[in-house]
């Protein structure tokens, strides 16, 4: 470890102490309420939980351009039924990691002010399941055209 990485490090508890000082941060009400007490985390973890969030919506976005792309651009490629319904699974999985991502975010905000352990990521299995679906779906789409 270095010198500079030391001093920071320093820096950055003397920052934390600063934190857990003062008892009374200045929040909203809303913050208050959404985050449930406990005291200041580190601030990188809260950054890193922020980033954590902002993939989650990334890859929620990705699913919902592939959804439109799905029905704008595959007119001739797949049947009206199969389009929709692979449209639709993309569109819900873009839905349902979006809202995900915000509950995780919450809740591991909390477990790191509470000092708790973190919770476990509903949307790994969610994304996984999902994908594989639509994989699947694909993949018998294309092997059931070329049988006929």
């Amino acid at each position: 470890m270095g010198f500079g990485t030391q001093q920071a490090d320093r820096i950055m508890t003397a920052q934390q102490q600063d934190l857990s000082k003062s008892d009374s941060v200045d929040r909203g009400p809303l913050s208050l309420r959404l985050l449930a007490g406990g005291s200041e985390p580190d601030p990188r973890f809260t950054l890193a939980n922020e980033r954590t969030f902002l993939a989650w919506i990334r890859t929620a976005l990705a699913l919902l351009a592939g959804g439109i792309a799905v029905e704008a651009f595959t007119l001739d490629v797949f049947t009206p039924v199969v389009r929709t319904t692979l449209s639709v699974a993309l569109l819900l999985m873009a839905m349902l990691i979006s809202g995900s991502a915000c509950l995780r975010w919450l809740k591991v905000e909390r477990a790191l002010r509470n000092k708790a352990p973190l919770p476990l990521p509903l949307l790994v299995p969610l994304l996984s399941i999902g994908g594989a679906l639509v994989t699947l779906t694909l993949i018998s789409v294309l092997l059931l055209r070329q049988v006929h």
